[in-house]
């Protein structure tokens, strides 16, 4: 059975976003939770609570256990982005992206 958690328009760019996510897929949700809890990074702390949340959605809604489960995908997907500006020389200005991203985690049973 698969369960997922999905966190929307997380102010980070995906491509920060998926360097953490690519260390966590295919571990146990203990070992996940605990690497993620060493990295010393904005991202990880987004996909440290969307990995809570996936194994709340779990616990609760088909009742599975934390320790059986493990994290099949942690899809990192483009958000909207949010086009600003900033001065530049000679009074012009110049763009800046301002990037979001959508964190899917979807877990399974062992």
């Amino acid at each position: 059975m698969e369960v997922q958690a999905l966190t929307k328009y997380a102010r980070m760019s995906p491509k920060k976003v998926r360097e953490v996510a690519r260390t966590i897929q295919g571990r146990p949700v203990p070992e996940a939770l605990e690497l993620v809890a060493y990295i010393p990074r904005k991202s990880a702390r987004l996909i440290a609570k969307t990995l809570k949340s996936a194994v709340a959605n779990a616990e609760n809604n088909h009742d599975l256990s934390a320790e059986d489960l493990v994290v099949s995908r942690a899809l990192i997907e483009a958000g909207p982005v949010f086009k600003r500006f900033r001065a530049a020389a000679r009074g012009s200005a110049s763009p800046r992206k301002k990037r979001t991203s959508h964190i899917r985690i979807i877990l399974t049973e062992k």
